[in-house]
């Protein structure tokens, strides 16, 4: 293959994976989330949770299919735990609870390293989407070098969102707490709705399994 073969299944990773983590729709959550942290904290958080992201991807892409073969579990079953996550996030930002969350230096670290991890790194960036793009772009891969395209294309994508999170930072002066609060409200319905698809299409397999459909 040509090298401006490799660069066009470059574009082409980059955009399906862009297309399923949706940057713009993990700011607002991201900004809520993190919005009683400073500027160096919040930061740090959209590294971490990136870091998580980027080698999540990769640990699925690499031996998802396994670990899916060897549990039993399925991408369903990841869209249905998604789902139940993504509602309890957005019902406690419809409920701007997380707007009332008051950090003491001691907890600032332990609450980075929380909200990283889950749910900014795990579901919300690399989610039931991006995971199974992950491992069927994998599968397909069958050189070295299409492997490697795709790792690259992951840490390309990984890194405009990281660019995109720590923006934030100049969002969060102009939108001010008010404002903050308003779209954290916003957010939390749009989330929920997600949820709910997320859900029942994680497990309509299921049911068509019971029913015998």
């Amino acid at each position: 293959m040509e090298t401006a073969n490799y660069f066009t299944l470059l574009l082409l990773y980059m955009t399906s994976f862009i297309t399923l983590m949706n940057p713009l729709g993990i700011l607002p959550v991201f900004l809520t989330m993190t919005s009683e942290l400073d500027k160096k904290g919040r930061q740090r958080t959209a590294i971490k949770s990136l870091i998580t992201a980027f080698f999540t991807l990769i640990a699925f892409a690499f031996g998802g299919q396994m670990l899916f073969n060897f549990f039993g579990i399925s991408v369903a079953g990841l869209k249905v735990v998604g789902g139940v996550l993504f509602f309890i996030l957005g019902y406690e930002m419809l409920n701007a609870r997380l707007s009332r969350i008051r950090l003491t230096p001691e907890e600032v670290k332990s609450y980075e390293n929380d909200v990283s991890i889950t749910p900014l790194g795990i579901p919300m960036i690399a989610g039931p989407g991006s995971i199974t793009n992950a491992i069927i772009l994998m599968d397909q891969s069958t050189t070295v070098v299409e492997r490697s395209v795709l790792i690259a294309s992951i840490f390309a994508v990984c890194l405009i969102i990281l660019i995109i999170l720590l923006s934030g930072n100049s969002i969060m002066k102009v939108l001010g707490d008010t404002g903050n609060k308003v779209l954290m409200k916003l957010m939390g319905l749009i989330v929920m709705v997600l949820a709910v698809e997320f859900f029942f299409t994680g497990i309509t397999p299921y049911m068509k399994t019971i029913f015998n459909l």
